[in-house]
C-alpha cells in the first residue's frame, strides 16, 4: 500500500492549502509517498493569536475522530507556524506528527550560523520566541521582523512581495542572517523568488516539515531489494533538482 503524508492546514482558507500543495509539487514522485493536503474548515481564517492556537487542539482532535481513515496516514504535518495541537496529536496518533514551525527552525539552524524569521504580525513574535527557547535555538536567531499583514492578506502579491523583499534584506544586511524563514504557511509561493533576490537560503516551513516526513518514510524502505531501492533514490534525487 502506498505511504501517505497528510498535511493539514488548520485555518479555513482553501487558498492557503492550495498554495502549500503547489509548493510541495516537487516533493511528489511516482514511487514516493502520496502527499495529501487538506483544510480544517472549522478553523479560523488565519491563526494569528494565542487564543487561536489554543482553540485549534480540540478542533483537530475532532477532525481526526470524524474520519478515522485520517489516522491511518503514515506521517502527519500540521501546517501552521505556531505548531498548534502537535503535542496533543503525538499522544493520540501512531504516525509521526511534525509541526512546520519546529521543522523550519531545525532546518534553518543547520544552514548557517544564524537565521532570521519573517513573521506575519508583530504580536506573533513573542509566541515564536517561546518556541525558539523551548528548542534551545534562541542563540541562533539573528532577528525577527513582521510583515504586519493577516493571513488572508497574503494573497495580495504586490504588497506582500514588497514587504518580504524589504524585511529579507534587513535580516540579511542589518541582523546578519545567513538564512531566512518564512514564518507562515501562507507565504509558500514567495520562497523561490525571495531566495533568488537575497542570495541566502529561504526556508518554507511546510516544505521543511514534509521533507522530514519524506526522510522518515523513505528510510523505512531499506528492506527493499537493492535494485528497487537504488531506482527509488535515483528518482527522488532527480525530482529534487
Amino acid at each position: 500500500m502506498k505511504q501517505t503524508i497528510l498535511v493539514v492546514n488548520p485555518n479555513c482558507l482553501q487558498a492557503v492549502t492550495d498554495g502549500m500543495s503547489a509548493a510541495l509539487e516537487g516533493f511528489r514522485f511516482p514511487q514516493g509517498p502520496q502527499i495529501r493536503c487538506e483544510t480544517l474548515k472549522s478553523g479560523p481564517p488565519g491563526i494569528e493569536t494565542q487564543a487561536h492556537v489554543d482553540g485549534i487542539t480540540p478542533k483537530l482532535l475532532e477532525w481526526f475522530e470524524h474520519k478515522p481513515e485520517r489516522k491511518r496516514a503514515d506521517a502527519v504535518v500540521v501546517a501552521c507556524f505556531s505548531d498548534p495541537a502537535v503535542t496533543a496529536l503525538r499522544e493520540v496518533l501512531a504516525a509521526p506528527v511534525i509541526g512546520i514551525g519546529e521543522a523550519s527552525y531545525l532546518s534553518a539552524a543547520a544552514l548557517g550560523e544564524r537565521f532570521g524569521v519573517i513573521a506575519i504580525l508583530s504580536r506573533s513574535i513573542p509566541r515564536h520566541r517561546r518556541a525558539q527557547r523551548a528548542l534551545g535555538l534562541e542563540h541562533k536567531v539573528a532577528g525577527e521582523l513582521p510583515l504586519e499583514l493577516k493571513v488572508a492578506e497574503l494573497e495580495n502579491e504586490q504588497i506582500v512581495w514588497k514587504r518580504l523583499n524589504l524585511l529579507g534584506n534587513k535580516l540579511r544586511d542589518e541582523h546578519g542572517a545567513n538564512a531566512v524563514i518564512l514564518g507562515c504557511a501562507g507565504m509558500a509561493r514567495y520562497r523561490t523568488r525571495l531566495e533568488d533576490a537575497l542570495g541566502v537560503p529561504v526556508v518554507d516551513p511546510t516544505q521543511a516539515a514534509v521533507g522530514m516526513a519524506l526522510c522518515l518514510l523513505l528510510a523505512k524502505r531499506d528492506a527493499l531489494p537493492l535494485a528497487n531501492s537504488d531506482a527509488l533514490m535515483l528518482e527522488a534525487r532527480n525530482q529534487a533538482y
